[in-house]
Formats: structure tokens, C-alpha cells, sequence
């Protein structure tokens, strides 16, 4: 009876103890964020780039956590497509069929423990693109991955 009395104990000890959910870890659940109304964010909306010149597109990006990666998508809108997290509507050119978009993504690292850092990629935009109505998207995201992401109007000009 008494062999029966301990085995019990041990093992309601044993389950207890291996059910415990308290590693010591902090679960991350907030996404990073992404800022463009800042005075060095570039573009902003509405903002009018020409062809053939360089720009410097510039955003600040946070988190609570670490921040691993971002992105810029820079791609055309003649079709007036929108995005969930566009903040102001631009005055937009007829709907017309792309013949010679420009069309840039790339994605880059954020090395170090950072938990913030300001996006500086520097773009030329090509002289033989078509003109018109363009988005500009940044996306960022942390080390657990969880990502955030914002997109402008922006149009590119003769």
C-alpha cells in the first residue's frame, strides 16, 4: 500500500513539474513599427520623382524586441490598385496598361541587437520607365517574425 501511496505521489510531482509553463521566456506579440512622417522620411505622399534622377528613400523603423529585416517595393499603380494601410489618397492618372514599368524590390538585414534603426536606401529611377502613378511600400520585420508594412502614392514624372 505503501509502494502504491509513493508511486502516486512521484508521479503526480513528475506531471506537475513537466506541465509547468514558465520557461523564463517573454513571448514577443507586438509588431514593429514602420514611419514615414518624420522631416527626413522620403517619399511622402503624393510626392512627385523624376525620371533619371537618384533619391534617397528614408524611413524609421522600431520594435519592442529586435529588429531583423526590411524591405522597399517600389511598383506601378496604373491599374489604381490600393493597399490596406494607404493613409492619404493621391489625385490619380487615367487607368492605362504598363509598357515599361519600374519595378524594384529588395529586401535587407538589420544586423546587431537593434530595436531601431532609419532605412537609407539610395534608388535612381531609370530614365526609360513609364511615367505616372507608383506605390512605395516598406515593410520591417523582428527577430520572432512578426512584420509591419505601409505604402505610399508617390508618382514618377517626366
Amino acid at each position: 500500500m505503501k509502494i502504491i501511496k509513493y508511486t502516486s505521489l512521484l508521479l503526480a510531482i513528475l506531471l506537475i513539474t513537466s506541465c509547468s509553463s514558465d520557461d523564463g521566456n517573454v513571448k514577443d506579440e507586438e509588431k514593429p513599427t514602420i514611419t514615414i512622417s518624420y522631416s527626413g522620411g522620403f517619399p511622402q505622399a503624393c510626392e512627385s520623382l523624376k525620371r533619371g534622377e537618384t533619391y534617397v528613400f528614408k524611413a524609421l523603423v522600431s520594435d519592442n524586441s529586435t529588429l531583423a529585416s526590411y524591405s522597399l517595393d517600389l511598383h506601378h499603380n496604373f491599374d489604381h490598385h490600393t493597399h490596406d494601410d494607404q493613409e492619404a489618397i493621391c489625385d490619380l492618372e487615367p487607368v492605362k496598361a504598363a509598357v515599361n514599368p519600374f519595378i524594384y524590390m529588395e529586401n535587407f538585414r538589420i544586423d546587431g541587437n537593434r530595436k531601431e534603426y532609419e532605412i537609407n536606401i539610395e534608388v535612381t529611377i531609370p530614365q526609360d520607365i513609364d511615367a505616372g502613378d507608383y506605390h512605395c511600400a516598406y515593410s520591417v520585420t523582428d527577430e520572432t517574425g512578426w512584420q509591419s508594412r505601409t505604402s505610399i502614392d508617390i508618382k514618377i514624372i517626366e
